[in-house]
């Protein structure tokens, strides 16, 4: 086939030596089945922000960190520079998590490298050698699916552990290798300690993957998996081998309503003082005293 323009500085560097075949286009890049030597690969072509249907919205940008004050202020002010640069960071979130999950051990496709906006990585596939299917494309029993979902939720315990959220876990980004689920596309991966939306995106994450799962074992749909491995992530002891129930109680604690309004009605009195203090010292000399108030004597 015709190689994509976006490709062509790959081969020119040696990378890439024939591209073969469209794997996919998603909200947004494009995949390309490679040729690198003997191995089959996949380039991930990023899609230009005003052909994307996924936009950047503001609660995956929050946390990530900019070169410097420099970039900072353009990407704020939507400058041509700042918007460059916003897609540089972009592009480049997923490069990096991808590297730095693979290093941890997640199950995620290799990275090679990144180029001209165009990341190599790894084709994951099927026994057969042919691309890999998509969970939502399988189908399950109750054992297979009770294992595949136990086996990400301790993926997703390894990413948070390293100190990342996917943020669009479903199972449209998984992939089914022989060897079992692989998570792809995390170019909105979000840091967890940085991102005041981190653990309701770890909940959508987990709640995604209990509701796909739950189709095949239906016990799935009642685990409450997100805020058991949060809790144990702000306590500081979540590690790759914290062993999970599914199960958390909720604190169902009352609020002491009484104890509130006596601090209020505490703070109605001390202010009160405060206004009538300040009236006697502002009024005239000569002026009769007028008695406190019943609450104040």
């Amino acid at each position: 086939m015709k190689t994509p323009k976006r490709i062509e500085p790959l081969i020119e560097d040696g990378l890439v030596d024939e591209v073969l075949r469209p794997l996919m286009s998603g909200k947004e890049a494009a995949v390309y089945v490679v040729r690198c030597g003997k191995e089959l690969r996949c380039a991930k072509v990023y899609k230009e922000a005003n052909k994307r249907s996924f936009r950047q919205a503001a609660e995956y940008q929050e946390g990530r960190k900019v070169r410097n004050s420099r970039q900072a202020r353009a990407m704020a002010k939507g400058s041509k520079f700042g918007r460059k640069e916003t897609e540089d960071a972009w592009q480049n979130a997923e490069v990096a998590a991808l590297f730095r999950l693979a290093s941890a051990g997640v199950r995620v496709p290799k990275p090679y490298d990144f180029l001209e906006g165009v990341l190599l990585m790894e084709m994951v596939s099927d026994e057969y050698g042919d691309a890999a299917p998509r969970l939502n494309d399988v189908t399950l029993d109750p054992d297979q699916a009770r294992e595949y979902h136990a086996f990400l939720i301790q993926q997703i315990v390894l990413m948070l552990c390293t100190g990342l959220v996917h943020g669009d876990l479903s199972e449209f980004n998984v992939l089914l290798s022989p060897d079992g689920p692989v998570i792809i596309d995390l170019p909105q991966a979000v840091d967890a300690a940085g991102n005041n939306h981190a653990f309701s995106m770890l909940e959508r994450d987990v709640g995604n993957m209990a509701s796909y799962f739950g189709r095949f074992a239906p016990e799935l749909k009642q685990t409450r998996f997100a805020k058991e491995m949060w809790a144990y992530y702000e306590a500081g002891t979540l590690s790759p081998t914290t062993v999970l129930t599914g199960e958390f109680a909720d604190t169902d604690e009352a609020a002491d309503v009484g104890s509130v309004l006596r601090e209020i009605e505490a703070a109605q009195r001390d202010e009160a003082r405060r206004q009538a203090v300040k009236a006697e010292d502002e009024a005239p000399p000569g002026k009769a005293e007028e008695p406190p108030p019943p609450w104040m004597q």
